[in-house]
Formats: C-alpha cells, sequence, structure tokens
C-alpha cells in the first residue's frame, strides 16, 4: 500500500500541468495555466497526504473549474471515507461550468456557488451553497440581460430541494423616445422572490403531542421560507472612468416583516490599473421578525440544526427578532491591474449591538514575485472587536500564504475553519459543527 501510495505522490507531480489557480488563469487570458500539488492535510487533528488536482481552464467567455482532493489517511493509506461516500461525490469534482461573469449580456455558472447575488443584495446577498467540504452541492445561477429587460437566477442545489431565487427587471423607459435621455433613460425598475422549499425552512421548534401511551414528535410553523421585494434604481452617470446608480428595495418575508433600504453604489476605473467598487446602504422601516439579507453565506449553516438536546433554526432567530430599527450598510473592494484584489462589507443594526456582520477577502495574484496571499473570512453577530478575531460556530475562514521560490512552484500553508455536516441515523444532515483544517503544500503552475 505505500508503494502504491508513493506512486500516487508521483503521479500527482507528474500532471500536476492539468490544474490551474483562478488567479493565474486570469493573468494568462484565454490561455490558462495548470496548477497541482501535494501535501498534508490536518483535519480536526488527524493527519492525511493530500493530492490536490484544481484545473480552472478559460475559453474565451468559458470557463470549468475542477476540484479534486484525495486525502489519504496517514495511519491505513486509505482514501477518506467522507470525501466520497455518496455517488454525488464524484460530480462535485466538478466545481463549476461558467460562460461570462457576472454583470455581462449573458452569465451562467454551474456548480459551487461562493457568492451569489441578485439585484442589490437585499434579499440574497453572498450566499454560499457549500459551507462544507464534506457535503458540497451542485447549483447554478443564470443572468440574462436583454437591453431592455433581463433576469437574475439562483438555484442552490440540483440533487434536492434548496434556496430558488428570481429578479426580473425592466428599463421602462427603454422603450418610449425618452430612451435617449441622459441618466433617466436607464431608469431601472425589479422584482424579487426567494424561498428556501424545503419543507423544514420555516420550523422554529417541536410540539410533543401525547398519542396513547407514545409521544407524537412534529414540528410546527413548518414549510417554506419565502421572501419578495421590489427595487427601483436610477444610473446617476457612466462614464468610461466612472460611474454611480441610486437604487431603493422592499422587502417582505412571507408571514414575518418587510424593510427598506436606500443606497448608492458608486465604481472608478484609473485607466484599467486600477479600479475601485464601492457603496453605501441604509437600512429602515424595518419591522419585528425581519432580517435584510436573509440568504447570506451563513444559510445553510443555521437554516436548521436539530440534535439530541438541542434546537436551532434560522425561522426560530427570525421569530424572535423584534423591530431591528434602521441600521447600515457598506462595501468596497479595490482591484490593482486586474490580479491583486481586497475587499470588505459590514452591516449592522443601530439598536442591536449583536447585529454585525463582516466579510473580507484579499488575493494578491500572480502578478507579485516571491509571495502569493488568499484569503477571505466572514463573521456573524458581531458584539464587539474581540469577537471579530474569534473563531467560533460563527465564523467562516480560508487563508492560503505562500512562497514562491521559482515561478513555477508555490510552498505554501492553507488555514481553513469550515464545518462538517452532522448527520442521523438515516444519513440525513441534521446540522453542522465547526471543522478546522491545516494543509501545508507544494504546487506547480505552468501556462498551457
Amino acid at each position: 500500500m505505500k508503494k502504491y501510495l508513493l506512486l500516487v505522490l508521483s503521479l500527482a507531480l507528474i500532471t500536476s500541468a492539468s490544474a490551474q489557480s483562478k488567479a493565474a488563469a486570469a493573468a494568462a487570458g484565454t490561455q490558462g495555466v495548470a496548477k497541482g500539488g501535494v501535501g498534508m492535510t490536518w483535519i480536526d487533528g488527524e493527519a492525511y497526504y493530500l493530492v490536490s488536482l484544481a484545473p480552472e481552464l478559460s475559453f474565451g467567455k468559458w470557463g470549468v473549474g475542477l476540484d479534486l482532493n484525495l486525502h489519504i489517511s496517514s495511519k491505513d493509506q486509505k482514501i477518506r471515507e467522507q470525501d466520497f461516500d455518496e455517488t454525488y461525490d464524484y460530480i462535485r469534482i466538478i466545481r463549476y461550468l461558467r460562460y461570462g461573469t457576472k454583470g455581462d449580456e449573458t452569465y451562467v455558472r454551474v456548480g459551487a456557488l461562493d457568492y451569489s447575488r441578485l439585484g442589490h443584495g437585499f434579499i440574497l446577498y453572498n450566499y454560499k451553497n457549500s459551507p462544507s467540504f464534506d457535503n458540497r452541492k451542485v447549483g447554478a445561477e443564470v443572468d440574462l440581460d436583454f437591453g431592455k429587460w433581463g433576469l437574475e437566477t439562483v438555484y442552490g442545489d440540483f440533487a434536492a430541494a434548496s434556496v430558488l431565487g428570481m429578479r426580473g427587471y425592466t428599463r421602462p423607459l427603454q422603450f418610449t423616445p425618452a430612451a435617449s435621455i441622459p441618466v433617466i433613460g436607464n431608469l431601472e425598475v425589479g422584482a424579487t422572490f426567494a424561498s428556501d422549499v424545503r419543507s423544514d425552512s420555516r420550523d422554529t421548534g417541536v410540539v410533543i403531542t401525547p398519542v396513547g401511551a407514545s409521544f407524537d414528535t412534529s414540528t410546527y410553523n413548518a414549510g417554506a421560507m419565502s421572501v419578495i421585494g421590489f427595487d427601483i434604481g436610477l444610473p446617476l452617470f457612466k462614464l468610461p472612468v466612472a460611474d454611480a446608480t441610486l437604487y431603493m428595495d422592499y422587502a417582505k418575508i412571507f408571514n414575518y416583516g418587510s424593510g427598506f433600504a436606500a443606497g448608492i453604489d458608486v465604481n472608478f476605473s484609473a485607466m484599467g490599473l486600477v479600479k475601485v467598487f464601492t457603496k453605501f446602504e441604509r437600512r429602515f422601516g424595518q419591522t419585528e421578525k425581519f432580517m435584510p439579507s436573509y440568504f447570506n453565506a451563513f444559510y445553510e449553516m443555521e437554516r436548521y440544526q436539530a440534535t439530541p438536546g438541542k434546537f436551532e433554526s434560522k425561522a426560530k432567530r427570525l421569530e424572535n427578532t423584534p423591530s431591528p430599527g434602521a441600521g447600515y450598510f457598506g462595501s468596497l473592494l479595490v482591484d490593482v491591474l486586474g490580479t491583486i484584489q481586497a475587499e470588505g462589507s459590514y452591516q449592522k443594526l443601530d439598536q442591536d449591538p449583536k447585529s454585525g456582520m463582516l466579510h473580507i477577502g484579499a488575493n494578491t495574484g500572480s502578478k507579485i514575485p516571491l509571495v502569493s496571499l488568499s484569503a477571505g473570512y466572514d463573521k456573524k453577530y458581531i458584539e464587539s472587536n474581540k469577537d471579530v478575531f474569534t473563531l467560533d460556530n460563527r465564523s467562516l475562514l480560508y487563508a492560503e500564504v505562500g512562497y514562491k521560490p521559482y515561478p513555477f512552484m508555490i510552498v505554501s500553508t492553507l488555514y481553513t475553519w469550515t464545518f462538517a455536516p452532522q448527520k442521523d441515523g438515516a444519513g440525513e444532515v441534521i446540522g453542522y459543527a465547526p471543522q478546522k483544517r491545516i494543509t501545508p503544500k507544494v504546487s506547480f503552475v505552468f501556462p498551457l
């Protein structure tokens, strides 16, 4: 078995030319690059040998990303059972297939959804369909912009019921002679519907009713959790170096509360060298039992967890949410040379000290010599500065720091704080528990 293991590791080194990083692919344009590597991974303290192949090939507007990670136990040289314990796991090796990018006239992505958004994000923002490596899902995004009208869609999991989101919009003045009027001619009006169509998405507790000598246990307030919304956007100006849009959103959670948001979205480009995307939003008129951006990065983890002696759900928290009053949301993304990026966003309610939600990320891409950095961090329910830097069941983190001794080699360590699915006796996922992974590895990158 050890000879077999050494053979696999050797083959990984030889065939590493079939994989690539996203940043390197962007730098190489339509040619792409290849990336793969070997290393070690500690998952909750247990050591595994790692063989990684992760191609992200790009052909014009088309792209495909694979994600094959073989974890081989250091104890018995067997492949980790949780990685391939379901037939569907083999399909998940295809991380995504895409055409175009978000904001293009036609954009399609099938596979893992990292940070999906509908419209201005007041209902669905930074939604992730795969919060766990051991429970990856295949979903889709499809956006179509026909100029006078368009459509945005999101679906979380083709294998089962999941989150479904749709936003239709129109630019009504484009149908009239006023279409050529600056600013007002591009007025956009949209409507959004998003729903978790699973039957337990509205469960807020358990009711136990005696039936003879036994008990009949059934959930109450069950069914789909749905949100509807309307928005209007007015482009203030659109120049080659900058554009700005004013907007207002309204959202109503069926059987619960509602709220409004108004904001401005400003983008700036300095001759393509530096791009800045910024947004500020004021939230107001929010009633009790309402949460802005209900479908967010943490949704799949917090939507429903029922373990012995404990029941938690997002619907339960929503049921007990008082009127949040006003709040704010702000985001900033800086892109240098199309490859080096730093981003961050933060939202909080004025009268709820535990309502802070943070997202930050950074990527040095391939244009900086010697150093490679990629990181992303999400944190919810922030009350103080101490909360920001504490990893717990409110956190999602990945951070990879690498050194490039040669242009084609990266020696790095990847630290991941994610979540592992907890299953019942029938194999159904009933919750998630924090999981820590530490992965030192050597990767090889070659232009294709």
